[in-house]
């Protein structure tokens, strides 16, 4: 008889550099926060944006790194993952100059972004290897 020792796994995925601005970029990340993934990849299909494009791969990259975490013996779908942060911060700006009438030159910026996804499950995994060193200790102290 073992104790079991639940927990919450949490998986992050990043984009930096993203040739879009910030601002464009938090309209959609504003829409999926706190959403389970399904309906969050549903949302980012459906959206008729360039950022939900671009969202929807770092949506999946997440989903993908909380299963390698968890040794990619647990299936996504059975935990209920949410995304539990997400953010948009802006990027290094390029700058370029377009000629301009009389000789002069106007700036250009080209803004870019960096967005950060969480994932995380709402019902607990069981943790084997707690599990495993729970037993040893139980067994050693009937032992005693």
């Amino acid at each position: 008889m073992g104790i079991f020792k639940l927990r919450n796994m949490e998986a992050v995925a990043k984009l930096k550099n993203c040739p879009m601005s910030v601002r464009k970029m938090r309209l959609v990340v504003d829409n999926i926060r706190g959403k389970n993934v399904e309906d969050a990849l549903n949302i980012l299909r459906y959206t008729n944006k360039e950022a939900a494009v671009w969202l929807e791969k770092v949506l999946l990259s997440a989903i993908a790194n909380w299963e390698y975490k968890n040794g990619m013996t647990e299936n996504a779908d059975d935990y209920d993952l949410f995304v539990s942060e997400a953010f948009a911060d802006q990027g290094t700006m390029l700058k370029r100059f377009r000629p301009a009438p009389h000789g002069r030159a106007h700036r250009i910026r080209k803004h870019t972004n960096h967005v950060t996804l969480k994932v995380a499950n709402r019902i607990p995994l069981e943790s084997e290897n707690q599990v495993e060193e729970v037993e040893e200790v139980a067994a050693e102290d009937n032992n005693d």
